[in-house]
């Protein structure tokens, strides 16, 4: 009797694993294919807003935040915002929504990136920015401060090199449509959650002068950062050096000497040289 229990024992045990493996395989096949659609997020604080190295918050914090919807196939649309300062160029306006849209593609370790994005500032006004082209003084600007670009990025493993193109007037200054802005940048995984960031860019505008300036009138510049990240857990925390050689002398008046606000009472008493060096502190959170 004892051999019989043990005999079904041992048969019992050895017909579990078998079972199993035959189980196994079917399991996978049952299993869904990935899903070809993918919608991610992002959220980050920082001590002040640089755009292309110009300051966008007159020196105070910026809070911002995206949302993006990518497709296999490599088409993605998305929307981006951040709070901003009126005195930055856009009057009566304090907030920042990018929309964008486009396709990219990877060739081994080669990027191809194509796409249009439209920068909107609700409740600004466009109309304070007419005149204010030397080269056309008669040109003139309406609605709200806005500004639509066409872009092609090529990236090699961590280097990207960027051109963008306006296709409408260069955030609505008036008969500036053409402006353009060349962007080379590297992100480097040193290991551990650490990162290096490395950024060169130049805006060419030749269409447009400034008028009302005592100094020079050209706002074409470059600017460049260098910054090191931390990733604590999926928070990253960034310094970064930002600085440019804009034409942002407050004495002369210059394009680059922004305000502390710009609304129907008129330009903020405060100014600063919103091209000046400067370092930002962020914290990001990706989702």
């Amino acid at each position: 009797m004892k051999k019989s229990l043990i005999a079904l024992a041992l048969a019992g045990a050895f017909a579990i694993p078998a079972f199993a493996q035959t189980a196994a395989p079917a399991a996978e096949a049952a299993a869904e294919p990935a899903s070809p659609h993918t919608l991610t997020g992002n959220l980050g604080l920082f001590s002040s807003y640089r755009f292309r190295g110009i300051d966008q918050t007159f020196n105070k914090p910026a809070l911002q935040g995206g949302i993006d919807y990518s497709h296999s196939s490599g088409i993605y649309v998305g929307n981006w915002n951040s709070n901003v300062n009126s005195g930055a160029g856009f009057p009566e306006g304090n907030l920042e929504m990018d929309f964008y849209g486009g396709w990219k593609t990877t060739f081994g370790d080669f990027g191809l990136d194509l796409g249009g994005i439209y920068y909107y500032y609700p409740g600004s006004t466009a109309t304070p920015l007419s005149g204010s082209n030397a080269k056309d003084l008669g040109a003139s600007s309406s609605g709200t401060v806005n500004n639509g670009e066409l872009y092609i990025a090529g990236s090699w493993k961590f280097i990207t090199l960027k051109y963008n193109y306006a296709v409408t007037d260069y955030f609505s200054l008036p008969d500036s449509k053409g402006t353009s802005y060349l962007d080379l940048a590297a992100n480097y995984d040193l290991g551990d959650g650490w990162g290096i960031q490395a950024h060169v860019g130049h805006l060419y505008a030749s269409k447009y002068k400034y008028a009302f300036t005592a100094g020079s009138d050209n706002i074409s510049y470059t600017d460049w950062k260098l910054g090191v990240t931390k990733d604590f857990s999926g928070w990253v925390v960034g310094l970064a050096y930002v600085d440019t050689n804009a034409k942002g002398d407050c004495g002369n008046a210059e394009f680059y000497c922004f305000a502390n606000s710009w609304n129907s009472s008129g330009i903020g008493g405060k100014t600063r040289d919103a091209g000046g060096a400067t370092a930002v502190l962020s914290v990001t959170k990706a989702f």
